[in-house]
């Protein structure tokens, strides 16, 4: 029987890693318009796909306000990590140290999100005078619900760092949120033509100012657009255009389109574009219920790049009546993953009962063995 490697916390994100590289820690100083100050380079990196985060640790201008303004974890941790991949086109993680945005404060997010009035500053647009409250919110919705900023430092010798890029993620809604006058929740379906439009448009008013703030007036600005799913939605939303402006300039050059998704297995949307990848699915989901007469429920989340699948999620939800169950299962659930799944296949399997978590399973393309984690009581 395979060997049982308990699985580090970091490995949890879906992402595949690389093989740990340890450094010697680096001390720099870092660089900006105004003041210098000490800062490490940390010595570890557990992965060619993450950025190494310099120390000590600057919380983002608008920390946390993500979390008020995208709708599900799904579509925030999406969001994020999304943000990082499109980063990775243009700053490479092994040359450039990642940092939380420093020049987008949370009352600057906050008056770019509002509706344009006057002279002020929103981007989403103004509601009309005329019409019910319904009418008005059909007519004029909010298409911009988050604006993200990150940082990429990169070293420039004599043991400094500077600030080397800034990547913008707007996050567009699909389905706008709104209240009758006797306040009766309601909505309003966002067409995609309507949200690449509002987006791009509110990406290039954000790039002018952003050139306008010190120290960005040079560095280079990629901005991606993401489409945020409804609340109910049990999976991520995904970026799904990408507009890079070079270094001094003032104007978006080129917008390239991103072609992500993220599909619910099983589904009529799986089975329409990825029919082999969802039998495959199927005859994994029916195994594993047959393996206990307790009721299992068995949902896969599979992510899309191109058209090619990077990552299978399964979680499955089962009822067991003691500890040797949990081994057993997951022992049968990782035999099933190595002998009836495509070696190319990167799966990721997460089992639980009504008290929590019960274990986890990683297979990786690269990995002769998975990653199997039981957890103690």
């Amino acid at each position: 029987m395979k060997k049982w490697i308990i699985l580090l916390a970091c490995m949890l994100l879906t992402l595949s890693a690389c093989a740990p590289k340890f450094n010697q820690e680096e001390q720099v100083v870092q660089e900006t318009d105004n003041k210098k100050q000490k800062a490490i380079i940390p010595k570890y990196n557990i992965s060619n796909s993450y950025y190494r985060t310099i120390l000590p640790f600057q919380p983002g201008e608008a920390r946390g306000l993500v979390v008020e303004n995208v709708n599900t974890r799904l579509d925030m941790d999406e969001f994020e990590l999304g943000l990082m991949r499109i980063a990775q086109e243009k700053f490479s993680p092994s040359q450039y140290l990642f940092q939380q945005g420093q020049y987008l404060d949370r009352k600057t997010i906050e008056s770019w999100l509002k509706r344009k009035q006057g002279n002020g500053e929103g981007l989403n647009p103004a509601l009309r005078n005329e019409g019910t409250n319904a009418e008005k919110n059909k007519k004029s919705p909010l298409y911009i619900s988050h604006i993200l900023e990150h940082n990429y430092l990169v070293k420039t010798g004599n043991d400094k760092v500077k600030l080397g890029g800034v990547v913008i993620g707007l996050a567009m809604n699909s389905v706008h949120y709104y209240e009758t006058e006797e306040g009766y929740p309601r909505e309003v379906k966002i067409s995609k033509s309507d949200m690449e439009k509002e987006g791009k448009k509110a990406a290039a008013e954000i790039v002018s100012r952003l050139r306008q703030i010190d120290g960005l007036k040079e560095v280079p600005i990629v901005v991606g657009l993401f489409e945020q799913q409804p609340k109910s939605s049990i999976v991520p939303g995904h970026f799904f255009a990408v507009g890079y402006v070079d270094k001094g300039s003032n104007d978006i050059q080129d917008w390239e389109k991103i072609n992500e998704e993220y599909y619910v297995f099983p589904s009529d949307e799986a089975e329409k574009n990825h029919r082999d990848d969802l039998v495959k699915f199927l005859n994994l989901k029916s195994d594993i219920e047959e393996f206990f007469p307790n009721y299992t429920g068995v949902i896969g989340r599979a992510f899309y790049r191109d058209d090619q699948l990077q990552q299978l999620t399964i979680d499955i939800v089962m009822q067991f009546y003691g500890k040797t169950e949990v081994i057993g299962f997951t022992q049968y659930v990782t035999g099933l993953l190595m002998e009836k799944m495509p070696d190319y296949m990167p799966i990721s399997v997460y089992i639980s009962s009504v008290r929590g978590p019960e274990s986890i399973i990683i297979k990786n393309p690269d990995q002769n063995e998975p990653f199997v984690h039981i957890y103690q009581p």
